[in-house]
């Protein structure tokens, strides 16, 4: 039998990746290194790059806004970016550019992990890296603690959690899991969801003629192979029996008008009021915009109206 030819495909999910059946994966988006900086020249915020699991090859960017002293502890926001689980990185230009704005806006301790990516590393794998992220988040609390801009600039009672589309399930997840598992060491305040990639398997409300469901649920599948479908919890809260166990009191969501995952948002609003969660969850609904506008255009000004409404988020409790 003859080999299959490199260029045959085995997955197309263009514009994000193609994958061949000879094994090659072909990325479109995310794939550049952009190194950190001390001093970036828009902000003056400094950035660091830092190793969590040399064991995993997991690593993170650590963000820290211009005129930080240690006599004035500062939130730490625990950041996720977005890509499907299947694109992207902490260490891309637009990611950097992202925090950057979002650390100098907040006033924020940032750590903007590198999760592993499907489907060479499929999921669960990337919802147990940021997990044990934020483990080493709360292990810098003890004395063996040694990443120094946690230490001396982080507030550990002041805790958040942030993420983009599949960031923002990522976070969600790990809020959800602080909460089981009682993870001791910081104080998780709440966590802000930013256009999260939720789906379902009933199509809900305008999803039945939208074409780009067919889309977003072959991809689910794809970086999940082990996963039931789109109904699994891991990427369907509604179907959670624990979801009332969120470790945080306080959640902020923002959908975009013209994003397919809106709906999602909405409704990940309203199973929480329906359980009967105690916390506040607010839904910020963006007329005119598309999926992750403020990765994708931060300096816009929707953008940066987003910015200001995280900074108040974590910073005016």
């Amino acid at each position: 039998m003859a080999a299959a030819s490199s260029d045959e495909l085995l997955h197309d999910f263009f514009p994000l990746l193609r994958h061949y059946k000879d094994g090659r994966i072909e990325r479109y988006m995310g794939t550049d290194f952009f190194p950190a900086s001390l001093d970036d020249p828009a902000t003056g915020v400094q950035s660091k790059d830092v190793v969590i699991a040399p064991e995993f090859n997991l690593s993170a960017r650590l963000f820290l806004p211009k005129d930080a002293a240690p006599a004035k502890k500062l939130p730490i926001l625990v950041y996720f970016h977005g890509g499907a689980f299947v694109i992207e990185s902490a260490f891309s230009a637009q990611y950097h550019k992202h925090l950057n704005l979002l650390v100098a806006e907040a006033d924020v301790v940032a750590v903007s992990l590198n999760y592993r990516l499907a489907p060479e590393h499929p999921l669960p794998i990337a919802f147990e890296d940021s997990w044990l992220a934020l483990k080493w988040v709360a292990s810098q609390s003890t004395e063996e603690g040694r990443e120094e801009w946690i230490k001396e600039y982080g507030d550990m009672n002041r805790v958040y959690l942030g993420g983009d589309s599949a960031g923002g399930t990522i976070a969600h997840h790990v809020a959800l899991r602080t909460g089981i598992e009682n993870l001791k060491g910081l104080n998780l305040r709440g966590a802000f969801l930013n256009c999260p990639y939720f789906l379902g398997d009933t199509p809900l409300r305008n999803e039945e003629t939208n074409n780009t469901k067919d889309y977003v649920d072959k991809l689910w599948h794809y970086a999940c192979p082990s996963t039931k479908g789109c109904d699994d919890p891991m990427i369907n809260p509604a179907t959670d029996p624990r979801l009332l166990s969120m470790g945080c009191k306080r959640l902020l969501v923002y959908v975009a008008e013209k994003d397919f995952l809106r709906e999602r948002g909405v409704y990940y609003k309203e199973i929480l009021e329906k359980i009967g969660w105690d916390g506040e969850v607010e839904v910020v609904d963006v007329e005119g915009e598309s999926h992750v506008f403020s990765v994708l255009a931060p300096t816009s000004e929707t953008s940066v109206a987003m910015f200001k409404k995280v900074a108040s988020f974590i910073n005016d409790e």
